[in-house]
Order: C-alpha cells, then sequence, then structure tokens
C-alpha cells in the first residue's frame, strides 16, 4: 500500500514474486493501491487491481479470480494483518501459515517459544494502563523500550529513561487497551544491532548473510546504515546468529521469507523480534550476496523444497553499506534525530572491496557527500566522553581541524587532543550557527543526551540541513566516517557493475 516507507522494497519482493509465478506457468494477481511502484506496471502481473488492502475488497477478488492461494507476506505488515480473517473466509494462504504470524506477534506465545528454545530474551512485559505499565518498569528496570502492539515503522515507539518520561508516554499514547497493550522491553544500552534473513521450507531453512547495524540499537532497522558482511561481530556471535535464525525458522515452521533481529549486549546474543514476512533488507540481501530471495521464496511457496534449489552458504569478499535517505530538507523545522521511530523515505546501496569505501558511496548516494579534509566540529554529550576519544583521535590522524563546545573541548584538551572552543547559541558570538554560515565547518558531529539537551542543540542539526553540511548523530557513524574519508583520501576506486562483484562471490 501507499505509506511512505512501505513502498520501494516490498514492492521489489512482489515484482519478484509476480515473475516467479510466471516462470512456472501459473498466473499471477496483484492486489496494490499504489501507482507509485513497478508492481502495478501494465507487464509485471497477468492481472492487476488497483484497490485499498482491506478484507472486503481482497475477498471480492478473490471471489471472482477463484485463484488457487493467496501470498501475503510480501507487502510489509498491511497484508499479515489480514492473514487471519482472510483465512478465516476460507481463503488459501499460501507460504506460512496466519497462525504463526499471529504467534511471531503475540509477545506471550513467541517469549514461551524462546524459552522453549533456550534462546535469550531482553525483558519484558505488556501493560494495558499506567499502573500495568509502572510494575513493568519495577520489574524490568530502565531504561524502557515502550511501543503499541502491531505497528510497522515503529511508530510512537520511545526510550524511556525514568518514571516522568513513562507517565507522560502513558498519558499520551492513544488507543492502548487489554486487545492493543503497549509492549515494554528492557532497552540494552549500547548494543550492537545484527539482523538475519532467511528463506525456509516448514522443514529447513537456508540464512544467506548477517547485516550488522553501524548505529547501535536503539535506532530503528529502517533508519541504521547496515553492512553485509558485518565488520565488528565476533565470528562466535556469528555462528550463534546463524544457529538461532535457523532454529526460530524451524521451530515456527516458516514457509518463505523471515526477517530476525537480534541485539549483541554484554557477550551475549538477544533475539529483538521475529517477522515472518519479507523485511526491507530483502532487496540489499538479495543485491550484494546474489541471491534472488524472493524469487526463491515463491518457489518454496509453490511447492518446491530448500534441498531442490541447492543454495551454499557463500563468502562474500566484498562489502555492502546500506544507509537510508532522510527527507529532512524538506521540513527543515524538523529535528533530524535518529530514534526507535522510522523517519527515512528511500534507502540506497554503496559497494566496494572495503568497508570505508563502501560507507562513503553509500553517504555520497544519499547527499550527505563527506568532506575529505577541512574542519570538524565535535560535540557529543557526558555519556558519550570517552566513546569521541577515538573518533577524535581518526579525524586528527586525517588532517582535520577540531572544533569542540566547551564540554567536549576540555575533555579532549585533557586527554592531549588539540580542539579549538566554540560557543553555543546561548553563550556569545561568533557562535555555531555562525561558523556553520560561513562555512568554516565542514562536518558535524553532534549526539545528544536525554530529553534535556535533545530541545537544546536542535538548532546545530537544522542549521546544518538548512546550509547542506553533512551531521553524524550517533559515535559509531562518525567512526565509520572517519574510515570512508581515510579510504577515499587514497583515490577513488573504478566503477565496477554488479555482476563484476558477483564473479568474485565464492
Amino acid at each position: 500500500p501507499n505509506r511512505i516507507g512501505q513502498g520501494i522494497e516490498f514492492d521489489y519482493c512482489c515484482v519478484h514474486a509476480a515473475f516467479a509465478i510466471r516462470d512456472e506457468g501459473l498466473e499471477s494477481i496483484m492486489v496494490n493501491c499504489n501507482p507509485e511502484t513497478v508492481s502495478t506496471d501494465y507487464d509485471t502481473s497477468d492481472k492487476l487491481y488497483f484497490e485499498p488492502l482491506t478484507v472486503e475488497d481482497v475477498l471480492s477478488i478473490y471471489a471472482k479470480e477463484k485463484p488457487e492461494g493467496v501470498i501475503v507476506q510480501f507487502g510489509g505488515q498491511t497484508p499479515l494483518n489480514l492473514a487471519n480473517e482472510l483465512a478465516a473466509a476460507g481463503v488459501k494462504i499460501l507460504g506460512t501459515t496466519p497462525d504463526i504470524i499471529d504467534l511471531a506477534e503475540d509477545r506471550d506465545r513467541f517469549r514461551q517459544m524462546m524459552r522453549q528454545l533456550g534462546i535469550p530474551q531482553p525483558e519484558s512485559g505488556m501493560a494495558s494502563n499506567l499502573a500495568e505499565a509502572l510494575a513493568v518498569a519495577a520489574k524490568v528496570g530502565y531504561p524502557l523500550m515502550v511501543r503499541p502492539s502491531y505497528v510497522l515503522g515503529g511508530r510512537a515507539m520511545e526510550v524511556i529513561h525514568d518514571e516522568a518520561m513513562l507517565r507522560h508516554y502513558v498519558a499520551a499514547a492513544i488507543e492502548v487497551s487489554p486487545e492493543r497493550p503497549l509492549l515494554i522491553d528492557k532497552f540494552l544500552e549500547n548494543a550492537i544491532e545484527a539482523e538475519a534473513d532467511a528463506i525456509a521450507d516448514g522443514t529447513d531453512a537456508f540464512v544467506p548473510a548477517v547485516m550488522e547495524h553501524i548505529e547501535l540499537a536503539g535506532i530503528h532497522s529502517g533508519d541504521s546504515a547496515c553492512v553485509i558482511p558485518p565488520i565488528s561481530i565476533p565470528a562466535k556471535h556469528l555462528d550463534t546468529i546463524y544457529e538461532y535464525t535457523r532454529r526460530i525458522a524451524m521451530a515456527l515452521k516458516v514457509v518463505g521469507l523471515m526477517n530476525i533481529q537480534y541485539a549483541i549486549a554484554q557477550d551475549t546474543v538477544y533475539i529483538l523480534e521475529a517477522n515472518p514476512r519479507a523485511s526491507r533488507t530483502v532487496p540489499l540481501v538479495s543485491k550484494v550476496c546474489n541471491i534472488p530471495m524472493a524469487r526463491l521464496a515463491t518457489q518454496i511457496m509453490l511447492g518446491k523444497k530448500l534441498a531442490d534449489l541447492n543454495l551454499q552458504p557463500r563468502s562474500i569478499p566484498h562489502f555492502g553499506v546500506k544507509e537510508a535517505v532522510f527527507p529532512f530538507n524538506m521540513f527543515p523545522e524538523v529535528d533530524p534525530l535518529l530514534g526507535p521511530e522510522m523517519r527515512s523515505t528511500g534507502e540506497v546501496l554503496g559497494m566496494a572491496d572495503s568497508f570505508g569505501m563502501a560507507f562513503y558511496k553509500a553517504q555520497d548516494a544519499a547527499k550527505q557527500t563527506l568532506p575529505s579534509e577541512g574542519a570538524v566540529l565535535i560535540t557529543v554529550s557526558e555519556n558519550d566522553r570517552p566513546g569521541v576519544l577515538e573518533v577524535a583521535r581518526q579525524f586528527a590522524h586525517l588532517g582535520f581541524k577540531i572544533k569542540a563546545t566547551q564540554g567536549t573541548h576540555k575533555f579532549l584538551t585533557e586527554q592531549g587532543i588539540e580542539s579549538e572552543r566554540i560557543s553555543k547559541l546561548h553563550e556569545d558570538r561568533p557562535h555555531i550557527v555562525d561558523a556553520i554560515k560561513s562555512q568554516e565547518i565542514n562536518l558535524i558531529v553532534n549526539t545528544p543526551s536525554g530529553k534535556l539537551s535533545k530541545y537544546d542543540d536542535s538548532y546545530i542539526r537544522k542549521a546544518a540541513i538548512n546550509y547542506k553540511i553533512p551531521y553524524i548523530t550517533t559515535l559509531a557513524g562518525a567512526l565509520a566516517a572517519a574510515r570512508g574519508i581515510g579510504e577515499i583520501r587514497r583515490g577513488r576506486s573504478q566503477v565496477r557493475s554488479l555482476q563484476s562483484y558477483h564473479a568474485g562471490i565464492k
């Protein structure tokens, strides 16, 4: 359907599914109400219905066309939410059954299954009113990740640091009821997030690659940059992720595609959530690893087995970096801070033989071209000061002039790193915005701390957008940028075709 953030990646899956159905000698019928897609092209599917994705509309098309089955796992969350009612009306759902879809969405049932499989999950609970929410918070401990159930794109999702914030959130939350409770999870601070896509046939599962998120847990997976293959996850954790993904896909009897998100904290791999459907990352995994996932999943839903497809584990010699594209330049008044609520409206892919170059290309494609020299403004929250040292060292090593606000400047000086102090807006002039206007700053690294300073330094990020200066709001992103700048200094790599990258995969 035509919702921001639910378009192009799911469209990719639908198109390849339609092609796979045609290749099997069957007729494909597409239901989509978004004209801005390739799946609604006249030559993609055999029949096309421009109808809203509601139970009534789908049922009337089903009654008229009498198809052999309906595929719901390629259109994002909306078709998944219809699966139960369609099945109850007698529609044959191909692939993963509606009961399994429901099990993965239902926190209690899913937690029980993870317990049986012995797979760790962050502590969590559900609440349908304030008293219950406070009780869960007391049991789990702050910080918390709170969100409504059954949403896509992390809508209305927030990291809560204390009781006052929780009271405020519950008071503002609409439509919280026993049927639609709030989901409350322990938020794993400074965890590395990773995700894996799997193709499964009900008895076996194949995992082509694990993606590592560059931003730490707490940034929505649709907004976080990610890299295949992972760059900092230890091999033992990667093995665990492959193992867990296969075990969960087999336990859930998934038929088709599945996406599982993990967080790695305190040397343990935790599962965050499992979605028994195609995810936004399917096109990226398909392109980077040269494996047509949507097409293969469709063949499995039509009755093939994984064994028939002869899929082998591959080692990927190059790097693919996905970066999200944001619409902030269209909305200059919106603070471009990343959090658990999805804000990107598109994404790009950078590929190269090194991680740094792939990251640079992805930033370039997302219109955030990194400077190769000049001045970098570093201003970080107190919690981030220990981590900022490495960032400052990297930029100093690259010959960048470092400008820092009072607290960060003092910290860097104590650690023996040279920087020039610059005033904040409420201090004296010339301040940060003056320096941005007069083009004295080429890159901005700014991490916000808690609710208080969020309002305090949003002007820095807004000024960066107005004057088209690349800005980074996480330390992990800043380190990746330094690696990218280091690579581009050594010289640009030649333009290579996707096919030549694929030829190197063993």
